[in-house]
């Protein structure tokens, strides 16, 4: 009997552990899902097809998500916002009217269609340029600004080499495939911001429709190839691109509560859609924020012999920075002041300084400053300092 009991406690006991070893498999199975579904979201929103891509906010150059931005890969027509940028830096006169040579009829691709002869300003070719992409104007304005395309290569490539770009060359202005002629997403990108920081081309690219006439009055209308300028809140441009060895390629921009960014997808078979996926994402989850409003420090400083016991100081530096809701607890400020100033110091004279971190990382540092003249004390002022100590 008490044998029998032994095994029923047994029994009973192994089934309550197996019961509760189940129970605690399947809540296991169950987080683990969870856990697994909601880290699968969150790659889905940053996710590309793209064989390269790369988002970062256009101020500080901070890239917010990337894959494989820097490969050194083909750009097709994404090219000419360099070709665009470069003849912006290098023509004061956009309205001037030449005339349009041999070597810019014909040019294979995407075209302007432009005659032998016919008459444009700059300004007109460069919407010819980057609305409808056409290969003979960008022939046409290398020609037109540096004399020759050869020449006007070489400004494009010491615009890269300026920008310390690292995985960018040009072979010509338009994009087509040839060997030595390549960018990355991530050099790409910051071709992209440098050139929307010029009010003419931020302006071009972010035109919908536009219609140019020649000097003999031909008119012609052009329709932005940027779908994202009509389907997404806040796009400003950039370019659109495809030939067989670069695929689908496009740069986006767009600005929103202060803060723009831009995104670059190579070879993406779904470049407007991930581009958009990828730029929401972007404005959901970072802010601008500026950083400088985080320096603390006391605003007056002792005088020693001057004519006031105390000084203002101060810096007139503003930083901003995109940061998401979960990093503003790594940003640290680190100050230093000298202890007092002796007179005369000017209004702007250094007193001290003062650094940005981020995660221990030096993010910006800037001066501390006299806010006002530092004057010595008077013959009078010191002459009833000797009374007051007499």
């Amino acid at each position: 009997m008490k044998r029998t009991k032994s095994k029923t406690k047994l029994s009973n006991l192994i089934f309550v552990t197996i019961t509760v070893l189940l129970a605690a498999l399947m809540t296991f199975s169950f987080c683990y899902g969870a856990i697994k579904s909601v880290s699968s979201l969150v790659r889905a929103d940053v996710a590309t097809r793209a064989k390269a891509m790369c988002l970062i906010e256009a101020s500080s150059g901070r890239v917010l998500a990337e894959k494989n931005s820097n490969a050194s890969l083909p750009m097709a027509s994404t090219t000419k916002i360099m070709t665009a940028i470069t003849a912006l830096d290098n023509c004061q006169n956009l309205d001037e009217v030449f005339e349009i040579s041999p070597k810019a009829v014909g040019v294979p691709g995407t075209s302007l269609y432009l005659r032998k002869g016919e008459r444009h300003s700059l300004r007109d070719l460069l919407y010819g340029l980057m609305l409808v992409s056409g290969n003979d104007a960008s022939v046409a304005i290398g020609e037109h600004v540096s004399g020759s395309v050869e020449h006007f290569v070489d400004q494009m490539n010491f615009t890269a080499h300026r920008l310390g770009l690292k995985h960018t060359h040009f072979e010509n202005t338009h994009g087509l495939d040839e060997d030595g002629h390549y960018t990355s997403a991530h050099d790409l990108a910051k071709i992209a911001a440098y050139a929307l920081e010029n009010d003419v081309f931020r302006e071009i690219v972010s035109t919908q429709n536009k219609k140019i006439t020649s000097a003999d009055g031909k008119d012609r209308y052009l329709a932005n190839k940027n779908k994202l300028l009509r389907t997404f809140d806040g796009a400003i441009g950039v370019k659109t691109g495809y030939t067989n060895d670069a695929g689908r390629c496009l740069v986006s921009a767009a600005e929103r509560d202060g803060m723009r960014l831009v995104c670059v997808v190579l070879n993406c078979s779904l470049m407007f859609e991930d581009c958009a996926r990828l730029l929401e994402w972007g404005f959901e989850n970072y802010k601008m924020h500026n950083l400088t409003d985080d320096v603390e420090f006391y605003p007056q400083l002792v005088v020693e012999g001057g004519e006031k016991q105390c000084v203002q100081i101060g810096h007139n530096h503003t930083f901003m920075y995109p940061l998401a809701d979960w990093e503003l607890d790594k940003i640290s400020t680190n100050v230093q002041i000298v202890p007092s100033v002796k007179p005369f110091l000017k209004a702007g004279s250094k007193v001290g300084e003062f650094e940005i971190l981020f995660d221990k990382e030096l993010l910006f540092s800037g001066n501390i400053v006299t806010m006002e003249d530092v004057k010595a004390r008077s013959f009078k002022q010191r002459i009833f300092d000797i009374l007051d100590q007499w």
